[in-house]
């Protein structure tokens, strides 16, 4: 339960956003206790299963209106992976929206280094809903040739149980202004997953840069798809799943910052030690 306190914070912006009941007008801002939250929303968080084997089993409908399972996407490449409806009008499109952002922003290339995959966690929402939401993300992300790649599912309850367990991603149904039970709550994240199936890594929140993405792509494919620049990248920098973000190796770059200069000290006593020979001075 790595990362559970804040993502299940995360879920309190999701509800506020959202502006559900009279709790939306009393919503505390992000870093709020989480016993100031309604005792329901405590299940709506995010326990985080790194390197824990997904239900690849699970069957669902994709986006064409397909019967598949989940495990038909997983064989070369790493998985963008997200939860979210289809109806929302609210946190799930700026979700779907910061990581076809977050994904042109890395120069990859869907299909070749990576392949989408994004999930309804609502029984009721259908292909055509999953089809109009793909267009859009398509455009966002700049690929709209890449349909092949990036796939929307749908499916049943018991589908969608095996595969938000799994990830450890956890939703509370909440009434809408009718009075039904069609909104959630949940966490703002989305998750990467390695080509064999297995949970690699989480980013919180609704803007995801490109260079998080691009090292959490990287990590997950085992390094399959990594520059030099981006194993410089992932030695600067640390995955923390306590907040969902890679941040600088502080004492990585002292370490890489003193060796520099140890080298340069040396250098510098090797170039003045020449200057001082003689000419004709043996070397």
């Amino acid at each position: 339960m790595i990362g559970f306190r804040r993502f299940a914070v995360l879920a309190v912006a999701v509800l506020a956003v959202c502006g559900t009941g009279a709790y939306a007008q009393q919503a505390k801002p992000l870093g709020a206790k989480a016993q100031q939250m309604p005792e329901y929303l405590k299940g709506a968080g995010i326990v985080e299963r790194l390197n824990q084997p997904l239900p690849l089993d699970a069957a669902f409908v994709d986006d064409a209106g397909r019967q598949v399972t989940l495990g038909t996407y997983f064989h070369q490449r790493p998985i963008a992976l997200a939860l979210v409806y289809f109806k929302c009008k609210m946190m799930c499109p700026q979700v779907m929206h910061g990581l076809a952002v977050g994904l042109k922003e890395t120069g990859l290339t869907a299909g070749k280094d990576f392949d989408v995959v994004i999930a309804s966690i609502d029984p009721k929402d259908t292909p055509e809903d999953a089809a109009a939401a793909k267009k859009t993300f398509l455009a966002q992300m700049g690929q709209p040739e890449a349909g092949d790649s990036v796939h929307f599912l749908t499916g049943q309850a018991a589908s969608i149980a095996a595969l938000s367990g799994a990830t450890g991603f956890n939703y509370v149904p909440i009434p809408g202004p009718d009075g039904k039970m069609d909104q959630f709550a949940h966490s703002s994240v989305v998750m990467f997953a390695t080509p064999e199936g297995k949970m690699s890594q989480y980013l919180a929140g609704i803007d995801y840069s490109g260079r998080d993405v691009r090292l959490a792509l990287v990590d997950a494919s085992h390094m399959k798809i990594a520059t030099a620049k981006d194993l410089f990248l992932m030695y600067c920098c640390n995955y923390e799943p306590s907040s969902g973000k890679y941040t600088v190796a502080v004492l990585r770059l002292l370490g890489l910052s003193g060796m520099v200069t140890l080298a340069g000290i040396g250098l510098g006593f090797y170039f003045l030690k020449r200057s001082r020979r003689l000419p004709g001075t043996p070397a």
